[in-house]
């Protein structure tokens, strides 16, 4: 079953946010300090993606011409207005900040080569073992920004499902299609632009920053296109 590691990952999702309902509770300067630390636990794994480019050029590029066509497409804005439209619907002052909540979580369990990787490996071997991986780990930071951000958290889990859904149902025809050379190249520079991206995230939480990082989200499509042009040149 391709979508059986996607489902795991949402579950594990849920099951952590449901957790972290309990600890909510808990006084403002320990949330406080709980903050600081997942937010340097973001920028270790973000340097960490980030440091394994081959080409910082490609990295470069990836970025310029993800946030062009993100500030062209105001996806901040509009991942904004979605988070609004939950804190609406949903927010009491029990549950926090539905928006901040959602935004945080999303961009934490999308961004990042476990969900490509473990999403193919899903479709194409009926290997669900990276997308567990990454479901327990995924698991156990849920449990801990909900501690702090609220239940906003448990909706990363549409997003997440739909993403690596989608990548383990077409994984066939993507494999079918692109050379093994060029997904090789892909995955390490894509890696390595959204460990930036993680970074940035791992920077706003520490509030050091008020970095758009949804605005850089297109550059995980266009590090392909610059992959795929910089190896025709070369």
């Amino acid at each position: 079953m391709a979508l059986l590691g996607t489902l795991i990952n949402g579950a594990c999702i849920i099951l952590g946010t449901i957790l972290g309902l309990f600890f909510t509770k808990i006084p403002e300067r320990y949330k406080d300090t709980i903050m600081h630390g997942i937010g340097l636990a973001v920028l270790l794994i973000g340097f960490q993606m980030a440091f394994g480019t081959n080409n910082i050029v490609i990295v470069l590029l990836s970025l310029l011409s993800g946030a062009i066509i993100g500030e062209m497409l105001r996806l901040e804005d509009r991942l904004n207005s979605l988070g609004a439209w939950l804190d609406k619907k949903f927010s009491t002052e029990k549950q926090g900040n539905i928006s901040q909540g959602f935004i945080t979580s999303t961009l934490i369990f999308a961004i990042g080569a476990m969900a490509i990787i473990g999403a193919l490996d899903s479709g194409l071997t009926g290997d669900h073992e990276v997308l567990v991986t990454k479901s327990i780990l995924d698991g156990f930071t849920s449990l801990v920004l909900t501690t702090t951000l609220g239940f906003g958290v448990i909706f990363s889990v549409v997003p997440v499902v739909l993403y690596q859904g989608t990548i383990a149902l077409l994984a066939t025809q993507i494999v079918a299609w692109i050379p093994e050379s060029f997904m090789d190249v892909f995955i390490v520079e894509m890696t390595a632009t959204g460990g930036l991206l993680i970074v940035a995230i791992g920077l706003n939480i520490l509030k050091l920053t008020s970095i758009r990082v949804a605005n850089l989200l297109p550059s995980l499509i266009t590090v392909a296109i610059i992959i795929y042009v910089y190896q025709i040149i070369a």
